[in-house]
């Protein structure tokens, strides 16, 4: 099981998805070192980059340990997101070039449709094929994108849309497998998946609802798709990537204890903190740190205490007492 994306190859095709507000340099590490053969930085907007927003470039830049990263855009004006990236893909000092480039198609959240990116696009056919083309036509990095199957239940229209983008040069396709207006609340529809992937030539991502091991095979299984992309069951879980690749190669996997799981997960804090700062790098850590010690006896008490934690040492205190019971 492998899958090849133009110039990328990767063993068992298992991406870290793009998350906002998650998919930090700290978090992609993390599942760097866990199995993630490809990660995918937090959405970026084109449009912000147009106007050398600090922010936004920050979201984009890869520090030198990141060569299998894809910076991901959003946006709707094809020339905008060509500008965008150009930008991105100039030498700056002490970053690197993306790996690739992922296209958003998909971003269900209001904020975003409401200017008619992310899920809207999935509304203009004609719109989804020039952006496509004019950013096949300025980069020559890979160039992926990723949809829903459809805006709502009445328009499931990933395979047309999936066409369009491979006619167009891209080189995969990530389908998430609900409709913008499903959110992230619903059954994942598989079988509009394995559609998209009997539709076209270039690899087909699998992604939605992937939270276990038997999840992944059975995306692979019913999907026959290329690779998968995890998102949400990777936080707190980034060993979810070690496990799902034991598994595809018949092997036994056994999940670290709570004490090596949160030392790790302290070492993902500390990089959270020295890339944003103690304010920030807390108050992000603070979110991961409550997914780890999920379903751990005194989980509950501990993320009371961490919704007030304000400083590094409190949140090593908390840490560690789970590592020393």
């Amino acid at each position: 099981m492998s899958v090849s994306i133009r110039t990328v190859n990767l063993k068992h095709g298992l991406i870290l998805a793009p998350m906002a507000g998650v998919t930090d340099r700290a978090y992609r590490n993390i599942c760097r070192r866990h199995g993630a053969e490809l990660v995918v930085t937090e959405m970026v907007s084109a449009k912000a980059l147009h106007y050398n927003d600090a922010s936004s470039f920050e979201l984009a830049s890869l520090h030198p340990n990141e060569e299998n990263s894809f910076v991901q855009l959003f946006g709707h004006e094809p020339e905008i997101l060509s500008e965008a990236v150009l930008k991105i893909c100039k030498d700056r000092e002490g970053t690197i070039q993306p790996l690739g480039i992922d296209v958003n198609m998909g971003c269900p959240m209001k904020k975003i449709v409401n200017n008619g990116e992310g899920s809207a696009l999935l509304k203009d056919h004609k719109l989804v094929g020039h952006i496509v083309r004019k950013l096949r036509d300025t980069t020559e990095l890979p160039l992926t994108v990723k949809i829903r199957i459809g805006w709502d239940s009445s328009s499931i229209n990933a395979v047309e849309v999936a066409r369009i983008a491979a006619e167009n040069g891209a080189d995969a396709i990530t389908v998430h497998g609900r409709t913008r207006e499903q959110m992230y609340c619903t059954e994942v529809n598989i079988d509009a998946i394995a559609a998209v992937k009997e539709a076209v030539d270039i690899p087909v991502i699998g992604n939605g609802g992937i939270f276990t091991a038997d999840d992944a095979m059975i995306m692979f299984d019913r999907t026959k798709c290329d690779g998968i992309m995890l998102g949400r069951g990777t936080m707190g879980n980034p060993w979810l990537f070690e496990e799902i690749s034991a598994r595809i190669e018949g092997k036994q996997y056994v999940l670290p204890d709570i004490d090596v799981r949160l030392n790790e997960a302290m070492t993902q804090v500390e990089e959270m903190v020295s890339d944003k700062g103690e304010h920030t790098g807390v108050l992000e850590a603070r979110r991961h740190l409550s997914y780890y010690i999920k379903n751990t006896k005194g989980a509950s008490s501990a993320r009371h205490r961490l919704n007030f934690a304000n400083s590094l040492e409190e949140l090593y205190c908390i840490g560690n007492e789970f590592i020393n019971r």
